[in-house]
């Protein structure tokens, strides 16, 4: 089949669209996104019955537990989702605001004003809520989005773009706003890497070995976004009843996506306090535990840990534990260790918090709180488009501004160089 074809097709409707989204006003977009949310809720049977296709095709593959969990959808998601929208249209519209403005001694005015990044390609895993909170944020953000998600969750996908897209396109929003590419084939992948004419940008979200290939393989400016290996440090001066709280929730609340930890590392000044309680409550939960040698003394089911264990996203309800002598060493080991996600830190100390949040090099680095809420709803973002975990443009939850980029209005009185 000619990938490359319809690719190219959609790929020029996309920019069209995008051109017109660039100056199409915020009360349209704002229209538009709630007639998705709308579309979403009245099309809930439709979307759930796509979504069970999925499910029973997961399961017959053998998908986790977690992943299955990424994958399905409920009354209660699609609802989610459409909050998620409607919140986007309560959130001011980035495109055509002011950064900073200046005048030059020569007279010059000068503004620096955001802009779309117009065409955005979304290529991502098994969550079909990706499909919803992309294209609302690419709308509000003035950029047309071709989205291609992975082939488990293929008819919830088709599902939702297509309520999206025809809901969009009757508010008034550009027909091809909002596009997917409809087949699973790998070599669609390929051939959307290398669109340079149409696609402006793409932003990988999934696994590591997704990311690992779109980065590779792009010809198209990719933005980053990574996986999380996530640690929560239980320090010496931590409230033992917060920590446990906050531990469980990293890991337990849902472990398959990104921002749920992986490592628990405790200061072992409290380890005989702390971790009998905890390692028993992940037990009863069903965590399986790797844990370094001080940890399986306090729990028979504890698993030793390898060095692999260390690195690794598991996506799944498992979970290294590692007893550190100092602040220093919980530092060392997230250096060595972590992907500059989301790091926590529970501590009772002033001191080792700020030099917990100054010294840790991530995307979010939290005191007292768990690595759960680094996420575009819970940062009031509406929705995001992925967590980057790199340095340049945007960094963290990516919401309507990291969506955008710059352009200066220079407006002169005759001036010449």
């Amino acid at each position: 089949m000619d990938y490359l074809a319809e690719l190219k097709e959609k790929g020029a409707i996309a920019k069209k669209a995008a051109a017109r989204l660039a100056v199409t006003p915020a009360t349209v977009k704002n229209k538009a996104l709630h007639a998705m949310a709308d579309g979403l809720e009245a099309g809930a049977d439709h979307i759930l019955a796509a979504n069970a296709e999925d499910m029973v095709a997961g399961e017959a593959k053998g998908m986790s537990t977690a992943l299955l969990d990424r994958l399905a959808l409920t009354k209660a998601r699609i609802a989610d989702m459409a909050a998620g929208l409607r919140q986007l249209a309560a959130l001011p519209d980035p495109v055509g605001e002011t950064v900073e403005g200046w005048q030059r001694p020569n007279g010059l005015a000068i503004a620096k004003v955001r802009v779309p990044l117009g065409v955005i390609g979304i290529i991502y895993e098994a969550r079909p809520n990706v499909t919803a909170d992309a294209a609302g944020l690419c709308l509000k953000s003035g950029n047309a989005v071709i989205l291609r998600g992975g082939s488990e969750a293929i008819n919830s996908n088709l599902a939702v773009a297509g309520i999206l897209a025809k809901a969009a396109e009757e508010a008034g929003a550009p027909a091809g706003s909002i596009q997917l590419i409809a087949t699973t084939d790998r070599a669609a992948v390929n051939a959307m890497l290398r669109l340079n004419d149409y696609i402006d940008v793409i932003i990988p979200r999934g696994g590591a070995g997704l990311i690992q290939t779109v980065v590779e393989n792009s010809t198209v400016p990719v933005i980053e976004t990574g996986i999380g290996v996530c640690h929560v440090f239980v320090d010496a001066s931590a409230d033992l009843t917060m920590a446990k709280d906050i531990a469980f929730n990293a890991k337990v609340s849902r472990p398959g996506v990104c921002n749920a930890m992986e490592t628990l590392l405790v200061h072992r000044a409290v380890a005989e306090d702390f971790l009998p309680p905890m390692l028993a409550a992940y037990h009863e939960a069903g965590v399986e535990v790797r844990g370094c040698t001080g940890t399986m003394c306090y729990h028979p089911a504890v698993k030793e840990a390898g060095e692999t264990d260390w690195a690794t996203e598991y996506h799944d309800l498992i979970v290294s534990v590692r007893i550190v002598n100092s602040l220093a060493e919980a530092l060392a080991h997230i250096a060595a260790y972590g992907t500059r996600h989301s790091e926590a830190i529970v501590t009772s100390n002033l001191e080792s918090a700020r030099r917990f949040q100054a010294e840790v090099d991530a995307a979010a680095v939290y005191v007292n709180a768990s690595t759960r809420f680094t996420d575009g709803f819970e940062f009031g973002f509406g929705a995001e488009i992925g967590i980057s975990t790199q340095k340049l443009h945007a960094r963290g939850p990516m919401g309507l501004r990291e969506l955008t980029s710059v352009k200066y209005l220079v407006n002169g009185t005759g001036q010449i160089r």
